[in-house]
């Protein structure tokens, strides 16, 4: 009996190392899997930035950010004009849809029950996976409809991309409310707060950072769409800054017809191709780095 109360704790010992072994063997294991898988998740969007980048460096220039293609055939011209029409359009876009994806995910969030919401829900569920080209297409037929066959402008573009952006900023901000812990807005309403002051004072500012977050996910979205653009915006050599009128050049649609459209000297439209491509990354970067920003400015500050 002795003997076997002596060797009791020695072999519980032992198992205990050798569950700690088994335990460290999975974790390294496991480790090792999920690195493995994020670098080769990862090869193809290195690749792609490299390439762009590398490529995309012949033509970062001044002439590049000055001139269009007004009357250029060959070498030289630049993308001044679908960088502000890509400007305008997206902020056009913005202006459209941040207000109505916002107002409709605080309708869903704090007042929506009901047979209405849920129609609603369904049909942001629908929009959301609709086809770019449908939007564009139904842009083209409402402006044909108002104006005529054939007509082109920015604001039309702008259209068809509210359609594309709003039910991804719907979403977004839908789930960034309902993050909201349900206790702030009761200890809002126990000091007699007005529901819809609690909403612009204590629900807004809390989920401000991850409402900026979806309206930039939303922007990323849309802001190198190519097909909707092709039908409703068109394409033009020239600089034209009027939503309402005329053809309206975009980045997305300069880099298809710089690269479907080559002149005599082939290497120069490859190259505006891949710069155009290079400014399209390096908005959408920018964009992200001033959402965080933003997000920063405007979540609550924590007081220790």
């Amino acid at each position: 009996m002795a003997t076997i109360a002596l060797g009791l704790p020695a072999t519980i010992s032992l198992t205990r190392d050798h569950v700690r072994r088994g335990r460290r063997v999975k974790n390294q294991v496991a480790t090792i899997g999920v690195v493995s898988v994020f670098t080769l998740a990862l090869l193809p969007l290195v690749s792609v930035l490299w390439t762009v980048l590398t490529r995309g460096l012949a033509r970062f220039d001044g002439e590049f950010f000055t001139n269009s293609m007004r009357g250029v055939l060959g070498e030289g011209g630049g993308a001044i004009h679908a960088i502000t029409g890509t400007a305008l359009i997206t902020g056009a876009t913005v202006i459209m849809s941040v207000p109505i994806g916002l107002l409709t995910a605080i309708y869903l969030v704090e007042y929506g029950k009901g047979p209405f919401a849920r129609a609603v829900t369904f049909l942001v569920d629908v929009m959301t996976g609709i086809p770019s080209i449908v939007a564009g297409l139904f842009a083209y037929a409402v402006f044909s409809m108002i104006l005529g066959p054939g007509v082109r402008s920015g604001v039309a573009g702008a259209i068809a991309l509210t359609l594309l952006m709003t039910p991804v900023v719907i979403r977004s901000c839908e789930e960034m409310l309902r993050l909201v812990p349900q206790d702030l807005r009761e200890a809002s309403y126990a000091l007699g707060v007005s529901k819809h002051r609690t909403i612009r004072k204590i629900v807004l500012p809390t989920a401000m950072s991850g409402i900026v977050s979806g309206v930039m996910i939303g922007i990323a979205r849309v802001v190198g769409e190519t097909a909707p653009l092709l039908l409703v915006a068109g394409f033009t050599d020239s600089m034209n800054t009027n939503l309402f009128s005329d053809r309206m050049s975009t980045l997305p649609v300069f880099i298809y017809s710089q690269w479907a459209n080559k002149g005599v000297n082939a290497a120069a439209y490859d190259n505006r191709a891949w710069t155009a491509a290079l400014v399209l990354i390096a908005f959408v970067l920018s964009l992200n780095l001033l959402s965080r920003l933003v997000a920063r400015v405007f979540s609550p500050k924590v007081s220790r």
